[in-house]
């Protein structure tokens, strides 16, 4: 696959089609500005700070404008994962999703049998994804859409009392907050 892409980049700069700088830029943006550490640092401060939590879950855009960033998405929501209730986020018309914290969408997130199975079978979907949730934990599907994209807060790991938000978002992954995985446990931290 590397090879591929280095051979179109390289087609696309010899004919003129493509600025090697502006590649620079647009990759340098998804390596360090736009990603899944993004919404690890925004799940690990909502994690550490419960005022931060109830301001995120209040107005996810504003609480990730307090942290210097920018939800470029028209509307972003947060919700949270609990004992009780576990939020998973498809989107059943294309592939919105919430770029700009979580990077770009995994393959399997456009694909039609997740996008179709995600709604009529969330636990099978979860089940398929190695996540087992106990019989009378609620599940909710959040259908994203252009105007509105989701970013789940997954549930705290066990053993993480007194962990400083950088070592908390190294537990956040960004299946986690699609809902299709869980954050790692404590002894999974790198």
């Amino acid at each position: 696959m590397q090879l591929r892409v280095r051979a179109l980049e390289t087609i696309l700069t010899e004919k003129g089609y493509v600025d090697p700088k502006a590649l620079d830029v647009i990759i340098d943006a998804y390596e360090s500005k736009i990603g899944p550490h993004i919404g690890a640092r925004v799940v690990a401060k909502a994690w550490a700070d419960p005022d931060f939590k109830r301001r995120l879950i209040a107005d996810a855009a504003a609480a990730v404008g307090e942290l210097g960033l920018t939800a470029r998405s028209t509307h972003l929501i947060a919700v949270e994962n609990t004992r009780r209730l576990h939020n998973m986020v498809v989107c059943t018309l294309c592939s919105c999703y919430p770029w700009d914290v979580l990077g770009l969408p995994p393959v399997w997130y456009k694909s039609a049998p997740y996008r179709s199975r995600a709604v009529i079978d969330p636990r099978g979907v979860l089940a398929d994804f190695g996540v087992i949730l106990p019989a009378d934990t609620e599940i909710r599907v959040w259908d994203s859409t252009a105007e509105t994209r989701y970013l789940v807060v997954p549930m705290r790991p066990a053993g993480t009392d007194g962990w400083g938000e950088e070592k908390l978002a190294s537990l956040v992954t960004r299946d986690s907050m699609i809902g299709t995985g869980l954050a790692l446990a404590a002894g999974d931290a790198p």
